[in-house]
């Protein structure tokens, strides 16, 4: 009887590369990798130098830190930080600004306190102590990747408040135009349109114009002093 793989029984002489039914293929998140600049924030002990040599292997450029500093190194992309009982009480500010890098979190306790720091900390994986080399290339790519898809999703916010601020005040504008300018909506729309077109601005900037003068107007308005007749 001929011999037989455990893929599907096919024979056992068919070509290596015939018999591969995965892809050579490496994804965008696993080329960028060794484009990253990561700091490891982590004692000098064995799961501090074991994680920077396997992060080293990969290709990444990495730098060591400890204690955990409010300054991070120029370009930093990852920081593994670990997060221990006696350094509860640090606030780190970059940990929380806008463009902050991705953070995974190195842990070896398990308990609310740990785990209440962890989740104030805005990090995007958790990787346990002590380190093992198997999966940590798994934890970097998904936590960059949930990184990028938040920081995305900020944007987008971003985007969306500001055009709905956008509209309100167009909303504000025509109708102040309606009330001075004894107009309908549409008309009081067409005047701002045209004001955007001649002075090449935006629908949305000259409506701010309008309802900042409108304002400016009003308080003029309330501070005159009262003449008697």
């Amino acid at each position: 009887m001929a011999n037989s793989s455990s893929y599907g029984d096919e024979p056992a002489n068919k070509p290596l590369r015939a018999r591969n039914r995965f892809p050579h293929a490496t994804s965008p998140q696993l080329k960028e990798l060794r484009q990253l600049t990561m700091v490891v924030m982590h004692p000098d002990d064995s799961d501090g130098r074991l994680l920077t040599q396997q992060l080293q292997r990969m290709g990444c450029s990495v730098q060591t830190i400890w204690p955990p500093t409010q300054n991070l190194p120029c370009g930093t992309d990852l920081v593994f930080l670990a997060v221990q009982p006696d350094l509860l009480h640090l606030r780190l500010d970059w940990v929380c600004e806008q463009d902050a890098p991705t953070i995974i979190a190195v842990v070896n306790y398990e308990n609310p306190t740990i785990v209440s720091a962890v989740l104030d900390l805005n990090i995007q994986a958790i990787l346990p102590s002590p380190i093992r080399s198997f999966g940590l290339l798994s934890t970097v790519v998904l936590a960059r990747k949930y990184h990028k898809e938040l920081r995305q999703q900020r944007r987008l916010i971003s985007k969306l408040q500001t055009k709905l601020m956008g509209q309100r005040h167009v909303a504000q504008a025509k109708t102040i135009l309606m009330r001075t300018h004894q107009v309908s909506e549409d008309q009081a729309y067409d005047l701002i349109r045209e004001q955007a077109m001649n002075k090449r601005s935006t629908i949305e900037d000259i409506s701010i114009a309008i309802v900042n003068a409108s304002e400016v107007l009003s308080l003029g308005q309330q501070g005159a002093p009262w003449r008697g007749s």
